[in-house]
């Protein structure tokens, strides 16, 4: 499976982005998918997670809930992160991953095994 993010740039806060990964190879409306996020000098943490068939199958970690939205379009094998409200704590490259294995765990990296090579996000203050 390999998985491309794009979406990610400059941007002030109180702004939006959205990014997309697009996923090529394996069954991708088989796999949950997930976003984490790394800034500088800390470790690739949880944002988000969604179930392989989307929908309301969702998972956050707290401190974006109500302003990130994670959503999925298995028709064109891309999961997507809605970010509002921005805030310069949320600067970090963003990765999207997939679990193949269905482990029962969503919120470690080793939860999952396929990785985008991560977008730059950055919110200006």
């Amino acid at each position: 499976v390999q998985l491309v993010e794009s979406g990610g740039g400059l941007v002030q806060a109180g702004g939006s982005v959205r990014l997309s990964c697009a996923a090529s190879g394996g069954t991708f409306s088989s796999y949950p998918m997930g976003w984490f996020r790394q800034a500088p000098g800390k470790e690739r943490e949880f944002v988000a997670r969604i179930s392989s068939s989307g929908g309301s199958s969702t998972r956050y970690t707290d401190s974006v809930k109500g302003r990130f939205t994670i959503s999925r379009d298995n028709a064109k094998q891309t999961v997507y992160l809605q970010m509002n409200s921005l805030k310069p704590e949320d600067t970090a490259v963003y990765y999207c991953a997939a679990d193949s294995r269905w482990g029962g765990g969503y919120y470690s990296t080793a939860d999952y095994d396929y990785w985008g090579q991560g977008t730059q996000v950055t919110v200006s203050s």
